[in-house]
């Protein structure tokens, strides 16, 4: 059964669903955008949005806290020094997706994520 099951499991178990997520999460954070499938656009805003949020607080609790979700130290030095100060303002919404059509090697729709 499904229920109070929040996300989707992509097709993957736990563990390559877990080290998709935060490698598209260090792309779009290093690169400020990326494209990928629906699903997988869905999920890593669903992944990446508590991430800037975090960021947007500097300590050593917060900066523990992102190494242990991210796999490279690049990406969470630029997210808390460039992208955390950036929306500090801002309340949430922090990615957008932007559909681009049909995959030609598999038909899956094609979607853009990046940061605002």
């Amino acid at each position: 059964m499904k229920h109070r099951r929040q996300g989707s499991s992509l097709g993957r178990v736990a563990g390559h669903r877990r080290a998709l997520l935060r490698n598209l999460a260090v792309s779009l954070i290093v690169d400020e955008a990326v494209v990928t499938s629906r699903g997988k656009a869905n999920e890593l805003r669903r992944y990446v949005e508590p991430l800037i949020t975090k960021s947007k607080r500097k300590s050593v609790p917060t900066v523990r806290a992102l190494s242990g979700e991210l796999p490279e130290p690049a990406a969470v030095k630029k997210l808390l020094e460039t992208i955390g100060p950036k929306y500090q303002d801002r309340a949430g919404g922090y990615v957008r997706l932007s559909k681009l059509g049909p995959r030609p090697g598999d038909g899956a729709e094609s979607v853009k994520v990046e940061l605002v």
